[in-house]
């Protein structure tokens, strides 16, 4: 039995139910293609990872939600050995450097080269790049910010970055400046609700306004002391 947070996250930014500008905008560019570094920030459990899955899915189709976790090794200046996790598909790739530590630098250097000259091509030739999701982009150390700088510029004709963060106040901006902010605001109540009552009609509950109402004020009272 899965969890209903992961049973009916939305895939395809036609299952999205709120802030559906902003997804609207998100499909323009990639029917444009002309595709952008991106930044993608908003409070904790606004969906932001959920948008980035739909974007991906709008890139690249089912294969992008084929996933696989794998371990990387980098070397420290000391010469010692460090792992970084991360998670993706023969499309993309997706990772928190900060996990790193001081070492943040060196994986953001490392880990985008090798991805960078070892992209794969959409079997059908949709897209002549690779994705690579940076996640907690605000975490870095301002080396490691300045690294990826470089990194994007060096890259751009192999690979694409979308950087998540809740907030862009600790984000250079020579990095804000070379991408396309998005911002995804934390649900209204009545978008709560809107996705809580058709959870619960797929589900077979019926749910009492009071208690209804209840769980939205509570999922809001969250979102405010997150952010």
């Amino acid at each position: 039995m899965s969890l209903w947070c992961d049973k009916y996250q939305p895939k395809t930014f036609n299952e999205l139910h709120y802030q559906l500008e902003q997804a609207a905008l998100l499909q323009a560019v990639v029917a444009d293609g002309d595709f952008p570094h991106f930044l993608i920030y908003g409070p904790s459990g606004s969906g932001k990872k959920t948008r980035i899955k739909c974007l991906l899915h709008d890139l690249y189709g089912d294969g992008a939600q084929s996933l696989r976790i794998e371990n990387h090794v980098y070397e420290t200046p000391s010469r010692r050995k460090g792992e970084i996790t991360t998670i993706g598909s023969n499309y993309h790739v997706q990772v928190n450097p900060s996990d790193a530590g001081i070492y943040d630098r060196i994986v953001i250097q490392e880990l985008i080269k090798t991805i960078a000259q070892t992209k794969e091509i959409n079997i059908n030739e949709q897209r002549s790049f690779k994705v690579i999701v940076i996640i907690e982009v605000d975490k870095l150390t301002r080396d490691a910010q300045r690294a990826l700088r470089r990194t994007m510029e060096k890259y751009i004709s192999s690979c694409r970055i979308i950087l998540c963060c809740n907030s862009t106040s600790r984000v250079i901006p020579a990095i804000r400046s070379r991408c396309l902010a998005i911002r995804i605001a934390a649900p209204t109540i009545d978008e709560i609700n809107g996705v809580l009552q058709k959870v619960t009609n797929f589900e077979g509950i019926q749910l009492p306004i009071d208690l209804a109402n209840r769980i939205c004020e509570k999922v809001k009272e969250i979102y405010e002391e997150l952010y």
